[in-house]
């Protein structure tokens, strides 16, 4: 760079100026320099203030980001519910704890370059313009002084002179020898070319002084040019990095795959979550304590046909159980609604009348209330009527069995008829009877059971249903 030159001075000192003693001031050009340095230095100062603040910033900023730290420094709650692996939700905020710590200590450093690498250029240029300032003082300033001195020294020769000059005139001439106007005006001359001398001196120190505030003022832009450049690149590094952090966290983020977690998850929990391949749960495959105790198998169950009030048959689905009961259900689903007993007839305490074709009757409480409605229930004849001869004569021996009170009276509107008998008829006319499910092995009876009212014996009792009807499902009649 090209030294800047001296703009030209339009003012001269002393060329062209006739008087002695010229009523300028000769610290004027002095304290303008110094007031121009002062300005500089004050300049130079609030760069200092400003780098300073701007290093106080940064460290309080480092402060900051580790009160931000503290938000996700401790374990995530319920942590164990993520993936501990890198690229998911523990990763990413392991990721946004690196970069947070190295945010604040990225202010950390940047409050340390600018106090310790860009404020001292600022602070060397300070110290160089009072530097400057010392150098104009004693320089130029010792200059302006002594002219000061000289002028002050001429100006009393030539008010001495002018004195005696006026004294010459009243007094005819008659005087010292000291006191001679001729010897007074050579001391003039002589002192005025001292105080020339020392004019132009202070000239030339001077105009080496305004030539030279070119090149200084040349280098204190340099310098400040030059520090500014440095804290640029402080804080644009500080910038950056910022930059880099926060897009480092949020491209973590974003780089989750969208089951990385789920899938995890599933993975840690396999043992508790439920397999959507597995097949759904099925009575059918489910056991549980007693299910197949002997007495809660049936001795028969199936449909039958009972009078009503109306006198008209309603089907329904019934079932003698090894505990003696005489069931009876609308259906014999057991999901669709609670199977409880419409009627129960507790046989040991119930009449059987006898057998006639399809039809025979049973005597006795309804028990199916518990036993208030015992208590207070009457006894009832319900008139019961089979599909086949051969599936009445099955539920029959099996009830009379069972019943506590067997006799001969026939349902009404019907002839007695033999069970042994008709099932004999059945067999020698090809008949065969519709399946039943039976079970006579449960049924326990009693020295007093099983006798008639009559005090005959009843027919024989039937140890199995016929092959066909073994096994088969209820509802069947």
């Amino acid at each position: 760079m090209a030294s800047p030159t001296s703009p030209t001075v339009s003012r001269a000192l002393t060329n062209g100026d006739d008087d002695a003693i010229p009523g300028e001031d000769t610290s004027e050009v002095t304290k303008l320099f110094a007031e121009r340095l002062a300005a500089w230095k004050h300049a130079v100062g609030y760069l200092e203030d400003y780098i300073t603040a701007t290093e106080k910033t940064h460290h309080a900023h480092g402060k900051e980001y580790e009160r931000v730290l503290k938000t996700v420094k401790d374990p995530l709650k319920e942590g164990h519910h993520f993936d501990q692996s890198l690229g998911g939700i523990a990763g990413m905020f392991e990721n946004i704890r690196s970069n947070t710590q190295g945010l604040s200590n990225q202010h950390y450093e940047t409050a340390k370059q600018l106090k310790g690498s860009v404020l001292p250029v600022f602070e060397r240029l300070h110290t160089e313009i009072k530097n400057k300032t010392k150098e104009l003082t004693k320089g130029a300033g010792k200059g302006s002084k002594a002219v000061d001195k000289a002028r002050s020294v001429t100006q009393k020769h030539i008010e001495l002179l002018g004195s005696h000059t006026a004294s010459f005139e009243s007094h005819g001439g008659k005087m010292t020898a000291t006191e001679d106007p001729y010897v007074l005006q050579r001391g003039v001359l002589h002192r005025l070319n001292k105080q020339i001398q020392e004019e132009n001196n202070n000239r030339q120190d001077l105009i080496s002084v305004q030539n030279s505030f070119a090149q200084f003022e040349a280098h204190v832009i340099q310098t400040i040019q030059g520090g500014m450049g440095q804290f640029m690149q402080v804080v644009n590094t500080q910038a950056e990095q910022t930059k880099m952090a926060y897009g480092d966290m949020v491209g973590t983020a974003q780089k989750i795959p969208l089951d990385f977690e789920w899938n995890g998850f599933v993975q840690r929990n396999n043992t508790i979550l439920i397999d959507p391949s597995a097949p759904a749960r099925s009575v059918s495959n489910i056991s549980f304590p007693n299910q197949n105790h002997r007495s809660t198998k049936p001795l028969i169950a199936g449909s039958l046909e009972r009078k009503g009030k109306l006198r008209s048959y309603s089907t329904n689905y019934y079932v003698v159980t090894p505990s003696k009961f005489l069931h009876e259900f609308k259906t014999d689903d057991d999901f669709a609604k609670d199977p409880v007993p419409e009627t129960s007839l507790y046989l040991p305490d119930c009449v059987v009348g006898a057998l006639s074709d399809r039809k025979f009757n049973v005597k006795g409480k309804d028990v199916s209330k518990g036993k208030v409605g015992n208590t207070f229930s009457m006894s009832h004849e319900f008139q019961f009527k089979a599909h086949t001869p051969q599936a009445a004569s099955q539920w029959w021996e099996l009830v009379r069995q069972a019943a506590g009170q067997v006799t001969t009276e026939v349902p009404e509107g019907s002839t007695p008829t033999s069970p042994i008998g008709k099932q004999n008829s059945e067999v020698e006319d090809g008949k065969h009877p519709l399946p039943l499910r039976t079970d006579t092995a449960g049924l326990a009876r009693s020295d007093t059971t099983g006798t008639s009212t009559t005090g005959t014996a009843g027919p024989t009792p039937i140890s199995a249903a016929p092959a066909s009807g073994v096994g088969r499902e209820p509802g069947q009649y």
